[in-house]
């Protein structure tokens, strides 16, 4: 149960309310940040002392990969995961085991201990929705959402390539309401169906077979689509030709196409109160930037493209990105894009899975290592670091590794500590391949991001490019109780002689504070606090939805199972939350 908690002296990073270090008491009452405690309420309130010590809103992770049939695939090609690293049970905790991919109790509680209490999967094929639901559903700790796939969806082709934006925009409505899933996810756009057939397409104005619609015309229309029904977050865009030298040139162009479209967030929500405004800007997201970023005509050639691409972002306002970092070691490549992880295969000559999802979608998984003596790998490092280090403006990234495709989420200590202290970036150039310096721009890189800009691209940008600034990102007055503490002093920070101290601190928060509970305290699991599932519930014209079903009706006799049993009833979910959209209608 939600306690009254106040913490006291503690140094405050809070970007949403440009709160930089200032030493200040929080406040948390049924769950929720509040100006202040009376005098009777702080006789009973749990005083945390945060004397010396970094504050921020709890962490929130806009895109990883721990939910659905895809990361169960992951599970069962890692069993190598299962007896080399596993957890125990304890009196209020379930066992677990897992690196790359973990079982979903084990999770919950890692996420927790690094200070994180909020994460989206995404991607989450429609007819795979029930089954990726009955996994969120069990991992304790976050509160969570889904990114809905629709990048290859027949009914979406269709209806863009016949120019109807309107029953377009009924059919994702009426989608994300029928799966309870929260935004668009869009993966190598008319690619993934052509997969199907053993093709791909190679050029954002190359035609799909069947369908005859190009990347380009997916990618405009499920952006006007998005903007137009005000979803709370911009389309979620994993580019085409990703992973191939010279897929920056594709990416950076594809980032143009929705340059003209203007963001509209229409959320019938209360919004905590922040300084700077909480409401989406951007028109899109740039999924795992690193990946969409190879340079080159050829592995022999490879080199990274990241600075090409973050000219453009830095010279833009629509575009907000993550990373994908690579932290190096073990790793599980999943993703909707199956010629992707093909081509990954081929490479490496290990195991990998294919599935097609019938109408609808995707996905590929494949093991993978990345090592510091491979210089492709080394590359690869440097470039995640280059996507955050070379945007200007952290309100548009987000620190990611693409969980688990450029390495598990348990690594974002070292990313973060990687971007803060350049000794530390030093010493890792030192044990790679020298590729990584000659053929980034990283090694000229001086810029150490501060404990601010660590709260702004962990916290406050992915809680603000979700649309779920109005109760997550922030420790502003209204917003969630979700607290994290670390034992770190901004007065007495050295990144250069002690940033092992902070790949430490990061990894194990002091105090991690889930809606008023103390979740986690130096590692250890103090209690399992009550989750949400969030979802979009969207209002369209009830006319426009009606003819659109008689078109999904109609085109049900090609799935596999009947139109009733379709929908992910919401007993799936875990307390779901309906976030209503478009409320107008």
């Amino acid at each position: 149960m939600a306690a009254t908690i106040a913490i006291k002296n503690g140094h405050v990073f809070d970007p949403l309310n440009e709160i930089n270090g200032d030493i200040m008491d929080i406040y948390i009452k049924d769950g929720k940040v509040v100006p202040e405690l009376s005098d009777a309420e702080m006789k009973d309130a749990k005083v945390v002392d945060a004397t010396g010590k970094t504050v921020m809103p709890g962490g929130v992770d806009s895109h990883t990969h721990i939910a659905g049939a895809k990361v169960n695939s992951g599970r069962l090609m890692r069993p190598e995961d299962s007896y080399k690293w596993n957890r125990p049970k304890t009196s209020i905790t379930h066992g677990g085991t897992g690196e790359t991919v973990p079982s979903v109790y084990l999770e919950g509680y890692e996420y927790a201990q690094m200070g994180y209490t909020t994460a989206f999967e995404a991607a989450v094929p429609p007819l795979e929705a029930r089954h990726t639901h009955e996994e969120m559903h069990s991992i304790p700790m976050l509160d969570m959402g889904g990114y809905l796939v629709l990048g290859n969806n027949w009914f979406m082709m269709r209806y863009l390539k016949e120019g109807d934006i309107d029953k377009a925009a009924a059919y994702v409505a009426w989608m994300m309401r029928t799966h309870k899933t929260y935004g668009i996810k869009c993966v190598n756009p008319a690619g993934v169906e052509n997969w199907g057939w053993g093709k791909n397409v190679e050029s954002l104005d190359e035609t799909n077979i069947h369908f005859e619609i190009t990347p380009r015309e997916i990618i405009e229309g499920l952006t006007e689509v998005n903007e137009m029904l005000g979803i709370p977050m911009p389309v979620h865009l994993h580019a085409n030709n990703l992973g191939h030298p010279g897929c920056y040139e594709t990416t950076k162009e594809s980032l143009t196409i929705p340059s003209k479209v203007k963001p509209n967030q229409d959320m019938g929500v209360e919004w905590a109160e922040t300084k700077i405004d909480p409401t989406k800007d951007k028109s899109i997201y740039l999924t795992h930037l690193q990946f969409n970023a190879f340079g080159g005509t050829s592995w022999r050639d490879f080199e990274s493209g990241v600075k090409d691409i973050t000219d453009y972002v830095n010279s833009q306002d629509h575009v907000v990105i993550d990373s994908g970092s690579v932290p190096f070691g073990e790793a599980t490549c999943m993703t909707g894009d199956g010629p992707s992880i093909h081509d990954i295969a081929v490479l490496t000559g290990g195991k990998w899975s294919n599935c097609d999802v019938e109408l609808e979608c995707g996905s590929g998984v494949c093991p993978f290592t990345y090592l510091k003596s491979n210089p492709v790998h080394s590359v690869q490092w440097a470039m995640g670091l280059e996507s955050l280090l070379l945007i200007d403006d952290p309100w548009k990234t987000i620190m990611t590794t693409d969980n688990p495709n450029g390495g598990p989420f348990t690594k974002y200590p070292n990313v973060m500590t990687w971007l803060m202290s350049e000794a530390y970036r030093n010493e890792t150039f030192s044990e790679v391949h020298k590729w990584a310096n000659d053929r980034s721009t990283l090694g000229g890189v001086s810029r150490e991001l501060s404990l601010y800009d660590i709260a702004t691209i962990t916290r406050a940008t992915p809680a603000k490019t979700n649309g779920m600034a109005h109760r997550k990102g922030s420790l502003a007055v209204g917003a969630d109780g979700d607290v994290t503490i670390y034992d770190i002093d901004p007065t007495r920070l050295d990144v250069t002689a002690n940033y092992n101290d902070l790949l430490t601190k990061f990894r194990y928060a002091d105090y991690t504070i889930k809606g008023g509970e103390i979740a986690a305290h130096n590692g250890e699991i103090m209690s399992i606090p009550e989750r949400r599932t969030y979802y979009s519930d969207i209002k369209v014209d009830a006319n426009e939805e009606k003819k659109m079903l008689e078109d999904v009706k109609d085109w049900f006799r090609y799935y596999t199972l009947g139109f009733e049993n379709y929908p992910t009833p919401e007993k799936y979910l875990v307390n779901p939350t309906p976030i209503n959209v478009n409320m107008e209608k």
